[in-house]
């Protein structure tokens, strides 16, 4: 790999390590709730208030955007089943290395924490799946998440339409640097189960169950269940005050926030988001909390460079492994262990 790829990624990689400390929880800051319905005709509209929401805290809300409730119910209800699996059968459907496809368990470790998430998750990126679903234990799996995956790919498309308009692109240029076909596809739906916090324990306040991060895409689109709270944001520009806001979860809106690779493609116009998912405080919903995430994230083999050239051209390829590797280190640890 490159060093111009390595030291494309060390900005944001030093940002998360500072951000490690509890801070400070404030619930002021108003999150944006942009209407996507009537897209077309409120076009200009819509995109003014995208670019708003994304100039200044690159955090917003989606509703009317499209997939209804009951797809999304699906999606969760099989995903809730998968994580109900023994370890044993979801082991045999593992997490390659930086692939971003399969499964693991307290593998990823934050720059900013140094301990390992509270969590599950699995990965699903279109080519990368050969022998990684689970076919024989659950066989509507495959066909229900990647009907859900192809509807949240629409709207992450829809709402990067927008930004390609402000920065100058041709309007679909984001969609072909996504494009599904590709075998150099690497946009992920992501299915995050954060374990429950059984009563007689307390809450161990050097674990998170997600440590303060940027993400490495160009948008995240995540879905939550109404009461399960736990996600705090500390939006781009005020990234070095360590004041956390809290983002109530409502089954249906879609959390949207810009990646570090958007940031990087509109020459820092566009900020990334900063955002954490806490551990259950005394008086909080204890049980599990389940999370689906859609990671826009350009093809592979696409050149990633805004219209002023502010920082020299990095592939999305190289830029992701970067970013991946510096959070699964203790899964390269354990496969080298063998």
């Amino acid at each position: 790999m490159s060093n111009t790829a390595n030291n494309a990624s060390l900005a944001e990689l030093a940002l998360e390590a500072r951000l490690g400390q509890r801070g400070s929880e404030v619930s002021t800051r108003q999150i944006p709730l942009i209407d996507l319905g009537d897209f077309e005709a409120r076009r200009a509209e819509i995109t003014e208030q995208l670019w708003a929401a994304a100039s200044d805290s690159g955090f917003f809300q989606l509703c009317n955007h499209g997939i209804p409730v009951y797809v999304i119910d699906d999606a969760f209800a099989m995903s809730e089943t998968f994580f109900a699996l023994p370890d044993a059968e979801k082991g045999k459907y593992p997490l390659r290395g930086s692939t971003n496809a399969g499964w693991e368990s307290k593998v990823q470790v934050r720059p900013s924490t140094g301990t390992a998430d509270q969590k599950e998750s699995y990965q699903i990126t279109r080519p990368r799946m050969s022998e990684l679903w689970p076919a024989e234990a659950l066989p509507h799996f495959r066909n229900t998440m990647l009907g859900f995956e192809s509807q949240c790919w629409q709207v992450g498309m829809q709402v990067l339409s927008c930004f390609a308009d402000k920065l100058g692109f041709v309007r679909d240029f984001f969609s072909k640097a996504h494009d599904p076909g590709s075998l150099h596809y690497q946009s992920t739906l992501r299915l995050l189960h954060y374990f429950a916090l059984e009563e007689r324990y307390g809450v161990d306040n050097s674990l998170w169950r997600a440590g303060a991060h940027t993400d490495f895409d160009c948008l995240t689109l995540l879905f939550q269940r109404s009461g399960q709270d736990g996600l705090q944001v500390c939006p781009g520009k005020e990234a070095l005050s360590n004041e956390w806001t809290p983002v109530f979860p409502e089954t249906g809106l879609i959390t949207c926030n810009i990646g570090d690779m958007l940031m990087r493609w509109s020459d820092d116009q566009l900020k990334s988001t900063l955002h954490r998912v806490r551990m259950p405080g005394p008086n909080d919903y204890k049980g599990s909390r389940y999370t689906l995430g859609f990671f826009c994230q350009a093809n592979q083999d696409v050149m990633i460079q805004g219209p002023l050239k502010t920082y020299e051209p990095i592939s999305a390829g190289d830029y992701l492994k970067l970013r991946v590797s510096a959070n699964f280190a203790a899964l390269k640890q354990k496969q080298a262990d063998g």
